[in-house]
């Protein structure tokens, strides 16, 4: 039998939309917020060659520059004052939470409640400074080092610094009021306004391909027959679940006795979301980004990593799956999914699972569910990734796209559905409740009668 509040979900209309000021000016200001954010993606680095720029993304449409401008919402293909993104955000946030998971003082830190929350996201400011100023200052150096500079020199590479990580700050601060102010996931948001606003540009060059003869009519059918596929296989794998049945027995408060229930602990077949494909491709953005924008001057050692991990290269391919399958690992048994704090939960609240004793053989079982379960999440975030990049390579389509996207873009739409659901849901309960007071007060006056004497 459904719940209420799955009653209520089902029974939302445009209605009960319409009726909800408050979601509307949370999605008002979300809205206005990723203009300014698509505005700065347009507004470039002082002392470009914009010429000589656009000629080289141009030729690395279907590499590099694709990656980055997947990431950037465009912004590197203009050098906008939004060309780092909000990547060194996202990268200095998942190091600071794999860092509490190993350092006792910062996983206390996390403990103390909303005080211990703010500390941690001044480190993560601060790392994102850090990873900001190292990535702006290698990017001035390869753009000058590859003859996309008008006047080159440490004033350029200071004006360049300063810009870009003001600008990832700016994101930061963006992401962040979208998710206090508006409908939440700010940071998400800001990533996948990105990607979605390049597959207009993407999707024509496409069929002018076909048009031409580049493609042909039987690849660009199976791209599109495989982007459907690979989006209902991703919907289908993020909302799979393992339930695990927890039984509480009897207990006594007091003069009053509690009848035992069960429930299930419900356990993702991918606990760990887009994030190990992001941190892996952010790895290895770095040393292909410096070498592709330095060209020949890069010099051998450089030289040899974009032979090498290049996008498509069968070392790219290996190391991209390693990381994946290493992070959806670390991440789930020391972030998102802590088997030994599960454990413990469950015997502090009397729940045991059926046939399993309670405390360390418990965390022992869920140890081995998990990591069975995590081997089906990695393989499947794996194949996700890699399948686009395989075909893209062997069939030279002339643009990216790759599983990265697709996983981010699906993601993030489905918890945006969620965050508005959450919203319209709270907006309906809160009509109940004033319903149900001006009932209460309607009934209470007709009460009143005549006195008796």
């Amino acid at each position: 039998m459904a719940s209420a509040a799955e009653q209520m979900a089902a029974n939302m209309s445009w209605g009960a939309f319409g009726k909800a000021t408050e979601l509307r000016s949370r999605i008002f200001f979300t809205i206005g917020l990723l203009i300014v954010y698509r505005l700065g993606t347009y507004i470039p680095v002082p002392g470009i060659d914009g010429n000589a720029l656009r000629d080289f993304m141009d030729q690395a449409a279907g590499g590099l520059g694709g990656i980055l401008n997947m990431f950037t919402g465009g912004a590197i293909s203009r050098m906008g004052i939004f060309a780092l993104g909000i990547m060194p955000y996202i990268s200095a946030s998942i190091i600071i939470q794999l860092l509490t998971a190993m350092v006792p003082q910062l996983e206390q830190l996390k403990k103390e409640g909303e005080q211990g929350r703010k500390k941690i996201n001044q480190y993560t400011r601060y790392g994102t400074v850090f990873l900001a100023t190292f990535q702006a200052y290698g990017l001035a150096v390869s753009l000058e080092a590859g003859d996309l500079v008008t006047d080159p020199g440490w004033y350029f590479r200071a004006a360049t610094v300063i810009t870009l990580v003001g600008g990832t700050m700016f994101l930061m601060w963006l992401g962040e009021q979208i998710t206090a102010r508006g409908i939440g996931n700010g940071i998400s948001l800001i990533i996948f306004v990105g990607i979605i606003a390049e597959v207009p540009a993407a999707l024509a060059q496409f069929f002018a391909s076909g048009r031409s003869g580049t493609l042909s009519p039987a690849v660009i059918v199976g791209v599109m027959v495989m982007i459907v596929a690979v989006i209902a296989f991703v919907v289908f794998m993020e909302r799979s679940l393992r339930k695990i049945h927890i039984q509480y027995p009897r207990r006594q408060a007091g003069m009053k006795m509690y009848e035992g229930g069960s429930s299930h602990l419900p356990i993702k077949v991918n606990p760990a979301g887009v994030i190990p494909a992001i941190f892996a491709s952010s790895l290895l953005l770095l040393p292909t980004t410096i070498s592709t924008f330095s060209q020949a001057n890069s010099g051998p050692v450089m030289a040899t990593i974009l032979a090498y991990f290049g996008p498509g290269q069968p070392l790219y391919l290996a190391f991209f799956t390693g990381m994946i399958v290493f992070f959806t690992f670390f991440y789930t048994f020391n972030v998102s999914f802590k088997t030994e704090e599960v454990a413990d939960n469950l015997k502090n609240q009397n729940g045991f699972v059926p046939g399993i004793r309670p405390g360390k053989k418990t965390e022992e079982y869920l140890d081995y569910v998990v990591t069975r379960i995590l081997v089906l999440g990695s393989s499947y975030l794996a194949a996700v990734c890699l399948l686009p990049e395989i075909l893209r390579s062997q069939l030279a389509i002339p643009f990216y796209f790759g599983g990265t996207s697709v996983l981010i873009v699906v993601s993030v739409t489905m918890d945006t559905i969620q965050q508005v659901q959450s919203h319209l849901l709270a907006h309906q309960y809160e009509g109940l409740i004033e319903r149900s007071q001006l009932r209460g007060k309607s009934r209470k006056g007709k009460r009143g009668g005549p006195a008796r004497r």
